[in-house]
């Protein structure tokens, strides 16, 4: 949009401000259509797409602020200069309250017409990309719909939503393969943060020093190998979110460093002593037991109280087991697009395979199944024989008055409430126990 000719609607009483503006607009190559008063623009907005629109304060006896949001409703996209021959400070505040994007005094020059179309389309060039890069999230990632009919499920993720506004501090909490990486994502996406960089850092996959680095920065020749500054992931994050994955693996010896730019947003890079502040949100996600590790000393009590200032726990998939249908059928039927097919979908048989099974590796194991039966399979519809054999071979989880054991009972019932539940605390609280026999129920079945 910024380098191409634009569908542009001038909307002024004035004949002149109305010739002056189009010869100007069209002798930089765009495309206009110019009226004089509300109605008239209302039509032209319902006949054509516009990508700006020059609106005037005054319209006759009507006001220019209203004609803002009435074109806002037709077309979301457009980007409305405001021009007047009466700026004032409280008509600009209230002219970008009701959504314009950028406010013109009379008169202008040829100059200022060119550089608000250049502002404007630069925007609206932003907006495209950012809608680009979500619908290839989608494409890329079809498990990042979180519509879900678990309860468990359901919980996490309006929890995510209400705090995906606010800066507060998040720890997800979960087995491996859940989705921890794809509802950090998300809690990016629906913030205010949206527009700006999202990146993920594997704690375990690095060293200390090089964790270290990644993070926080470090300057030319703070060790053997630095031959040049590198600004770190927090000042590369500016104004965006920044995923610690797996922090329960974060070295003792940084998460000092951690706490304190949690606290107070600052910190140092590696050899040098110039503080620096960052305004950036951290999420953290875990599949190991924090309170576990900061009892045993391995990791800060401290910082554990500041990560989980918000928890959001998200169940494993054996305990959402009605929505395995569901989640397979997207899958498929991404794994179809990318292969040129259009899939019925999975037989009865398939179907029942797929709902029977525990999967231990939750969702990234489910999406594997999908994926393989997706290339095997030759018909339209998606049949038992299409799965790995291993999968049939499993047993269900037992249901109350199924002829099992109660220690299997147990277990499947210590699981789902710990599960769901914020804390160790609370599940033991839950179960009716203290939380020195819960540690000893989590011990017995290897939770």
């Amino acid at each position: 949009m910024a380098g191409g000719a634009l569908n542009i609607l001038v909307v002024d009483d004035e004949i002149n401000i109305r010739k002056t503006l189009s010869f100007c607009l069209e002798g930089l190559g765009h495309r206009v259509v110019a009226v004089s008063n509300f109605d008239d623009a209302l039509t032209e907005a319902s006949r054509k797409s516009f990508e700006i629109a020059f609106v005037d304060l005054r319209l006759g006896t009507a006001n220019g602020l209203d004609l803002i949001p009435a074109l806002l409703s037709s077309a979301p996209w457009i980007k409305i200069i405001v021009i007047t021959a009466y700026a004032s400070i409280e008509s600009a505040v209230e002219a970008i309250k009701r959504g314009a994007a950028d406010y013109l005094p009379k008169p202008f020059t040829p100059a200022q017409i060119e550089l608000a179309i250049r502002k404007a389309a630069e925007i609206r060039s932003l907006e495209q990309k950012v809608s680009s890069l979500q619908e290839d999230l989608g494409r890329s990632h079809p498990e990042v719909d979180f519509a879900s009919t678990s309860p468990l499920m359901q919980r996490a993720v309006n929890l995510a939503r209400q705090v995906a506004p606010t800066d507060a501090t998040v720890l997800l909490c979960g087995e491996s393969g859940t989705g921890k990486t794809l509802l950090a994502r998300a809690i990016h996406a629906w913030s205010g943060r949206a527009g700006r960089r999202f990146t993920a850092i594997s704690c375990p996959s690095l060293s200390t020093e090089l964790l270290e680095s990644e993070l926080f920065g470090h300057a030319r020749g703070a060790f053997t190998g630095a031959v040049r500054d590198n600004p770190g992931r927090i000042a590369a994050c500016e104004g965006g979110t920044i995923l610690l994955d797996e922090v329960g693996d974060l070295p003792l010896s940084l998460q000092p460093k951690l706490l304190r730019f949690l606290q107070d947003r600052e910190y140092e890079r590696v050899g040098e002593y110039t503080t620096r502040r960052a305004d950036v949100r951290i999420i953290a996600a875990t599949n190991s037991d924090l309170e576990e590790a900061a009892g045993a000393g391995r990791f800060r009590e401290d910082l554990l109280y500041r990560l989980k200032v918000i928890q959001i726990v998200i169940p494993p998939l054996r305990e959402r087991i009605e929505d395995v249908g569901s989640l397979a059928e997207r899958l498929l039927a991404f794994f179809g697009r990318q292969r040129h097919r259009l899939f019925q979908g999975f037989s009865d048989e398939a179907m029942k395979v797929l709902q029977g099974y525990p999967w231990p590796g939750n969702i990234r194991e489910l999406r594997n199944v999908v994926e393989r039966a997706a290339i095997l399979c030759n018909a339209d519809r998606v049949g038992a024989e299409c799965l790995p054999d291993n999968l049939a071979s499993r047993e269900p989880p037992p249901a109350i008055g199924d002829p099992v054991s109660l220690e299997k009972i147990e277990e499947l019932h210590v699981r789902r409430v710990l599960a769901n539940s914020k804390s160790l605390q609370e599940a033991a609280d839950i179960l009716g126990v203290d939380q020195a026999t819960l540690w000893r129920r989590r011990k017995k079945y290897g939770i």
